[in-house]
């Protein structure tokens, strides 16, 4: 007889992927953990990267109902609404072996929270090559890192500012000629407790011509301007401006400037001069505060006055000729849907036929 050996099965660690990569209100986010060879049996296991101070490394925690495994090979997300990591890894047999955990991938939140937040200096999604930035945290923190992660195809690198930078206390100041090999990179910052900022996108294309665009979703109302920025020179002909590729101005302004910005104008921009054009930049536009709190009372008191309405109208219908009846639903029709009336219109239409019912009924024996 020869010797027992034991035979160990190694599985390359899986693919993990992200969808979204940037967050949006009330998305959900979907993990999908791909093994090199898929077949029945895998069971799999999701994490959440947290960070830590010992190594300031990751450690990964298991997210809620995938101690023991999952048998889908995807996993949802409700209600992630900040910058945050994953990992997976797969496990079967009896005893079940594991793989190696997947390389992370990241989910961010493009919205800006006071517990921890990343600024960038100037402040613009795209940069020259010999460009420097400042990027800032703030927040319920003393200690900061900044993470920078940029991709170029499969190769894929996560660093901290220090590895690519100077750090200086909350700051950390970047030259962007180490992006000839990336173009493209997504930075956010950690404090010691843990907590995630939002993330904002740096673009370093190659080319003489870069728009000048706000790297956080603007607030409706607020006016923004969108410039055109030359390598070297200056401007002597005129410039274009294109939303979604379609020409929008077309003069000697080296600005866009848009002085109340609404959900209409977020988008894909770009501008071209004599022929060299600049990469397009995505525009969000997130509604104020303000302007949602008027959009609910307004709900709210809409809602009120529909079911009152509804209720005076049936009344009518019992104590009142049908002609009234048809008469009052054809105006209650017309205050709902007249294009060209405003929501206050809209609710002072109402609320005259609710008064008028109300003295109706009131005079009637």
């Amino acid at each position: 007889w020869s010797d027992v050996i034991t035979l160990t099965v190694s599985e390359r660690h899986p693919v993990l992927t992200v969808s979204p990569s940037w967050l949006s209100p009330g998305a959900s986010v979907t993990l999908n953990c791909e093994v090199e060879h898929p077949s029945a049996g895998w069971s799999f296991y999701w994490y959440k990267l947290i960070k830590q101070e010992i190594n300031r490394l990751y450690k990964y925690e298991l997210l809620p109902g995938s101690i023991s495994g999952t048998a889908q090979d995807s996993y949802i997300i409700h209600g992630q609404t900040h910058t945050a990591g994953y990992v997976c890894r797969a496990g079967r047999g009896d005893p079940e072996y594991h793989t190696d955990p997947s390389q992370p991938k990241f989910v961010w939140s493009a919205d800006v929270n006071s517990a921890a937040s990343l600024t960038v200096s100037p402040n613009s999604v795209q940069h020259f090559i010999y460009d420097s930035v400042s990027l800032n945290c703030s927040g319920n923190s003393s200690q900061w890192r900044v993470m920078i992660f940029t991709q170029d195809g499969y190769l894929r690198e996560l660093r901290e500012c220090g590895n690519r930078g100077i750090m200086t206390e909350s700051t950390c100041n970047i030259d962007l000629h180490w992006f000839l090999r990336y173009q493209d990179a997504v930075s956010w910052c950690e404090s010691e407790s843990g907590l995630f900022s939002n993330g904002i996108n740096i673009t370093v294309p190659s080319t003489d011509v870069i728009l000048v665009s706000p790297v956080h979703p603007v607030n409706e109302g607020d006016s923004v301007a969108l410039g055109c920025k030359l390598r070297r020179g200056n401007f002597n002909s005129t410039v274009a401006f294109y939303k979604n590729g379609k020409l929008i101005q077309n003069d000697d302004r080296e600005k866009l400037n848009i002085p109340a910005v609404s959900k209409s104008d977020e988008g894909f921009y770009k501008c071209d001069y004599s022929g060299h054009e600049s990469p397009e930049s995505w525009m969000s536009v997130k509604g104020s505060r303000s302007s949602l709190s008027v959009s609910l009372i307004t709900g709210l008191v809409s809602g009120i006055s529909l079911i009152l309405l509804l209720s005076l109208l049936l009344c009518c219908w019992h104590k009142k000729s049908k002609g009234d009846f048809f008469i009052y639903f054809f105006f209650f029709i017309s205050c709902l849907t007249l294009p060209w009336l405003p929501w206050y219109g809209q609710l002072l239409c109402l609320f005259v036929i609710l008064t008028h019912l109300i003295l109706l009924l009131l005079s009637s024996p």
